[in-house]
This record gives C-alpha cells, structure tokens and sequence, in this order.
C-alpha cells in the first residue's frame, strides 16, 4: 500500500461523522442555504455521516434533506420540547429525542468526529462556543471548523481577535479552530487535521467532556 493510500485510510477512519450547527432559520442570504445543500451533497458523496439538531425547519433541514437525497446516512438529536416547535426531519436513518438541550449536546459530542458550524443564531453560536471552549481546555481534539458563508462569522471572528488583544485568549490557552469561506473546503480542512492529530498521538478517541 502506497502512503498516499495509507493516509486516505487513515482519514476515512478517522472522519465517519461530522456535526453540523446551523440555523432553524434559513437567514436573509440564499446563500446560506445554498451552502447548507452543497456541504449537505459533499457529506453524502464522500460516504461521511451528518449528525445534527434534528429539524425540519432552515438550514438544519435542508443540509438533512440534502444528505439524504444524494444517499447519505443522518442521524438527528432533538429535545422533546422542539419536537412539536421544529417537527422532525422526515425520513432520517436515526432519530434520537432526548430529556433537554445537554443531552442533546452530548449525544451529538460523542456521534461525531468534527465540528462545523454554519450560519445560525444563538443556539448556533452557543454550540460552537462549548465546542471551542472544551478544545481550549483539552477535553478533545476533534476539528472545529467555523464556515464563514458569506462573511457570516467576521464580527465573531473579530471578537476572537479582540480577545487576543486584551490578552483573555493567551497561549497555552488558545482557540483553536479552522476557517473556510468555501464548502468545498471544510472537508480536506478535517480530514487533514484529524489525520495530522492522530500521526501525532494527540487524538483522543473517549473523553468525557465535562469539566
């Protein structure tokens, strides 16, 4: 075996699900659910999972109808009380309803192998903050990818950078994460840095998240 073959083994692995957090809504832009349907499309063709919220509604349904229409594999995660709010994405290969909006966030943690975070509102920004935030502190090494869609993500991004400034994001303690402007970018973005942590030791397969 070729180390070119080696190391698509490795990374088809190691990236067999990716969570998406995106928006109920589907946003002002078209473009953003463009984007949603495209990556959606990718996911589907290149044989990786989508794990997400679980709706039928904005972006988060049309990513799940996107996977599924080119032959794709979802699996969704939803509370109870949203069941009724956002209904269920119809015809999704797994449906797990649970107690409240931590098991949800757990349950999604530990079916996935990365993180990507579209456009969205708070419950977006809100995931992505936890995520970010449990990479800060070495409770994981799965890729985080902040898709700036359209500009979406600058004013968080800023901020980021703010933080630098005024010194509450030092090192060890940085925030790590990936940026891509375009879909087709996010996946080589995980696959080689979910290749790169794992040649390096640093990929932690069980970690309980919590602090």
């Amino acid at each position: 075996m070729s180390s070119k073959q080696i190391v698509a083994e490795t990374r088809s692995r190691l990236v067999r699900n990716i969570c998406v957090y995106c928006g109920a809504a589907q946003g002002a832009d078209p473009l953003y659910e463009a984007a949603a349907r495209k990556f959606g499309q990718t996911l589907a063709q290149n044989g990786v999972g989508l794990v997400y919220g679980g709706g039928a509604t904005g972006l988060m349904s049309a990513i799940a109808s996107s996977v599924l229409a080119n032959g794709g594999q979802v699996t969704g995660v939803i509370p109870d009380f949203l069941v009724n709010r956002e209904g269920i994405q119809p015809e999704i290969q797994e449906c797990v309803v649970v107690g409240d909006m931590h098991e949800r966030k757990r349950q999604m943690f530990e079916r996935a192998d990365a993180f990507v975070a579209l456009p969205g509102g708070i419950g977006t920004l809100e995931e992505l903050a936890e995520q970010l935030t449990w990479v800060q502190l070495e409770r994981h090494t799965k890729p985080v990818v902040i898709a700036d869609i359209g500009g979406f993500w600058q004013p968080l991004l800023q901020l980021f950078a703010h933080m630098r400034e005024r010194r509450f994001i030092q090192s060890p303690f940085e925030v790590r994460y990936l940026v891509a402007e375009k879909i087709e970018d996010i996946l080589p973005m995980i696959e080689t840095a979910a290749a790169k942590a794992a040649l390096l030791g640093l990929r932690k397969e069980t970690v309980d998240p919590r602090f």
